[in-house]
């Protein structure tokens, strides 16, 4: 699918693009120079929902082709989380290129299916490297395989697209397994360790014995000194 991002060059400063209802933002790279920009701030966020931050997307700037760019980095407000700014980065075409790609979970677990429990990922993106005409979107990741508590899905195991190399996380890094569901004794155990209180009589054994421990480091520090007046004394 391609996508296409409407934008035109910005002279104003971003708090003044932003209070007219439009998104700032600033494109970089490939060996051109930083231009700011601003964008529709709806036609923005419905295209980065579609696309996300891994896919090519046509950049019209002013009318004209601008190129193909990726969405680097959005920031929001802190408060509403709105999208107040856009990074968007060029793409040489004739260049291999990095980017996150996310994983998507499909199909149904097995073991899970005929036993009950829960799916534990520990990954839901991978650093990819590939030449921009192979970039995609989204890996699937088949859950099928999960017929036992004991299989895992590591990196590794991952099929991936043609044209399509992960640089990060390491290979043997679990992206996913199922996990039993708690026994009632489990549970209960867990809730009985939340509900013990702290044994008062202990904390009070060890303030004493910090207690102790200072004045006896007191006293060894007064001893030197105790010397020295006696031999003062003796001196008179």
């Amino acid at each position: 699918m391609n996508y296409q991002l409407q934008a035109v060059k910005r002279a104003a400063k971003g708090a003044r693009v932003r209070e007219a209802g439009q998104l700032p933002a600033v494109v970089y790279g490939a060996g051109g120079t930083s231009e700011p920009l601003t964008l529709g701030h709806a036609d923005f966020i419905k295209l980065y929902r579609q696309a996300g931050e891994s896919t090519l997307v046509d950049l019209m700037l002013d009318g004209a082709v601008g190129g193909k760019v990726i969405i680097q980095a959005v920031q929001h407000d802190p408060v509403s989380d709105k999208v107040i700014h856009v990074d968007l980065k060029r793409i040489d075409m004739n260049k291999k290129m990095q980017a996150p790609v996310e994983l998507k979970f499909v199909g149904e677990a097995p073991v899970i299916k005929a036993q009950g429990g829960t799916l534990v990922t520990s990954l839901h993106t991978v650093e990819v490297e590939c030449l921009p005409q192979d970039l995609v979107s989204h890996i699937d990741v088949s859950i099928a395989s999960l017929s036992t508590y004991d299989v895992v899905i590591k990196v590794k195991d991952l099929i991936l697209p043609a044209g399509i190399k992960i640089v990060s996380p390491n290979a043997e890094d679990l992206i996913v397994k199922a996990a039993a569901a708690l026994t009632e004794e489990q549970i209960k155990a867990m809730e009985e360790a939340s509900k013990t209180p702290a044994d008062l009589a202990k904390i009070e054994v060890v303030g004493e014995k910090e207690k102790a421990e200072a004045a006896a480091a007191k006293e060894a520090e007064g001893k030197p000194e105790a010397k020295k007046e006696e031999k003062k004394e003796e001196k008179k």
